[in-house]
């Protein structure tokens, strides 16, 4: 995981979308222990209290849950809920803008298609 501090996207969530990269990753699987928010803060020299942040983002999305007294785990459907979550940011952030677009420059949508195929072939 690698977290940028010149970016303009917060620390903490960075560090929530690096745990979500690991867990599709295979990094860390369903049901295994991901690093305390203390290891966090220490490896990458952050503050704790946003390295909290970033893990209660993860709670709050069912993607990890905490076992009192052990530590923070991997949620059973976890890798799914990431994927679902990605899915509709990409056609948030990319299909709706690639429409768009598409419309402004009169671009047919079996044109869109013949030129998602033609990237997919490079």
């Amino acid at each position: 995981m690698k977290i940028d501090f010149d970016k303009d996207k917060p620390i903490y969530i960075q560090l929530a979308e690096g745990i979500e990269d690991a867990v599709l990753s295979g990094v860390y699987d369903e049901e295994t222990q991901i690093p305390s928010t203390t290891e966090i803060s220490v490896n990458y020299k952050i503050n704790p209290a946003t390295a909290l942040k970033g893990i209660n983002l993860l709670v709050d999305e069912g993607i990890v849950y905490k076992k009192r007294g052990l530590g923070m785990f991997v949620a059973t459907g976890a890798k799914e809920k990431i994927l679902d979550k990605r899915k509709v940011t990409f056609f948030d952030s990319y299909i709706n803008t690639l429409i768009s677009e598409a419309k402004k420059l009169s671009i047919s949508k079996e044109d869109i298609i013949k030129m998602i195929e033609r990237g997919f072939d490079k």
